[in-house]
């Protein structure tokens, strides 16, 4: 790779693009509950409960929701506009997050908890997805792909920050009341939904379906990459499960949210470095050694000796997470039609919510059992499963990687 002459100036593109801040800061806002929407729903039903397995299981249940959901809504925003499903899709998630408060506070059953809380998690708006998707049509008119890969660059380390952010946020006010972690991660989705369906003149426009179209699913490559982001989502979930109880074993409270939000200050630092340089390397073989990378420093977590030193090396472990999501939602990009994009992405957020929930349910599972340290050597495995995966399919990655003619370079 070779170093770009402007550093990190490419960055200034990003925000000199028309109608740019305006719905980055109110998707800022409204993706806050990607980040905060488990760790405040783990915390309210471990409060309630005080089960692990049975919080685990909650947002477990939510995820999955959202994973059967998110492929429909993508569907209909790419066929009706992002403004027409946001407005409502927001204020359902607002009165879901109410109704789950509710359930919470008046001591119902378990099931209640259940029906609310996926109700909670099924309705999140999938704003990465949207907000990518104006992206890729904003630069669709630049031929060196340079904005491309900067805003989506620029993206990933701004999601980042919201899990540097939404961490301290949520362990900061369920301090003073547990129910303040849901009611927050609710304003905050409610209010950037709306706020980013009002940005009209960014919004894509809907294409019209070719004769000869098909849904995003039938790529070959988007199925695998699917696969590959279950394993990963399941890794990030069991890595938070485990630093949960990590560090309620060894630690105190107030440092869970510093754990967090340095973990994903490292992805950040990684991703504003990807966005700077020019690569030469394929982007397909980019993925795989990105995800191989996470691997690595996913390995030496179960056996940190104490809260501090799984504090330090939390930035080092995160430092390519957000090149790992770039060139995914990358390679998205690049191998599904473009009247199907928004769909494409929205299947990748559908992996990420199946394996979350797979991830928190069975971590859940064996830290009750056998303690956060088993936590970490769970996340380990999964991982692995994600890089068997990704080897295995290097052909369909290769094809998704390969530049189509329905789009600019």
């Amino acid at each position: 790779m070779d170093s770009s002459a402007s550093g990190l100036r490419v960055y200034r593109q990003v925000f000199r693009v028309p109608g740019a801040r305006g719905f980055i800061a109110a998707s800022m806002i409204g993706r806050m509950p990607m980040a905060t929407l488990s760790l405040g729903t783990v915390l309210l039903v471990t409060h309630v409960t005080d089960s692990y397995a049975t919080a685990g299981a909650v947002a477990a249940g939510g995820a999955v929701c959202y994973a059967l959901i998110v492929p429909r809504l993508g569907y209909l925003i790419d066929r009706f506009g992002q403004g027409r499903v946001l407005r409502p899709l927001a204020l359902a998630f607002g009165l879901a997050g109410t109704l789950f408060l509710l359930a919470a506070q008046l001591g119902a059953p378990v099931w209640a908890l259940f029906a609310t809380g996926a109700a909670f998690g099924a309705l999140m708006p999938p704003l990465s997805a949207l907000v990518r998707a104006r992206w890729s049509h904003l630069a669709g008119g630049d031929t060196t792909g340079t904005l491309l890969t900067s805003s989506y660059s620029f993206e990933s380390v701004a999601e980042e920050m919201i899990f540097v952010v939404g961490p301290l946020l949520v362990a900061a006010v369920v301090l003073v009341h547990p129910v303040l972690g849901v009611a927050t991660v609710t304003v905050f989705g409610v209010t950037g939904g709306l706020l980013l369906a009002a940005q009209r003149g960014t919004e894509p426009p809907v294409l019209p379906l070719r004769e000869t179209a098909s849904r995003a699913m039938s790529v070959s490559g988007l199925r695998l990459m699917c696969a590959v982001y279950v394993c990963t989502a399941a890794m990030f979930a069991g890595w938070e499960l485990s630093t949960l109880a990590f560090v309620e074993e060894f630690g105190s409270p107030w440092q869970l949210g510093a754990v967090m939000s340095t973990y994903a200050l490292g992805s950040a630092v990684g991703g504003l470095g990807y966005g700077v340089r020019k690569w030469r390397m394929p982007l397909d073989r980019r993925f795989l050694l990105a995800i191989s990378a996470v691997v690595v420093g996913i390995g030496p977590l179960w056996a940190m000796p104490g809260v501090g030193a799984l504090w330090v090396y939390s930035f080092f472990s995160g430092l390519l997470i957000a090149p790992t999501i770039i060139a995914g939602y990358s390679l998205v990009r690049q191998g599904v039609p473009a009247e199907t994009l928004t769909e494409g992405m929205a299947w990748l957020s559908t992996a990420v919510g199946l394996g979350r929930a797979l991830g928190v349910l069975a971590a859940g599972l064996v830290i009750e059992a056998h303690g956060a340290r088993w936590g970490y050597a769970f996340t380990l495995a999964c991982g692995c499963g994600a890089l068997v995966i990704g080897v295995l399919g290097m052909r369909h990655l290769r094809e998704m990687a390969a530049p189509r003619l329905d789009r600019a370079a």
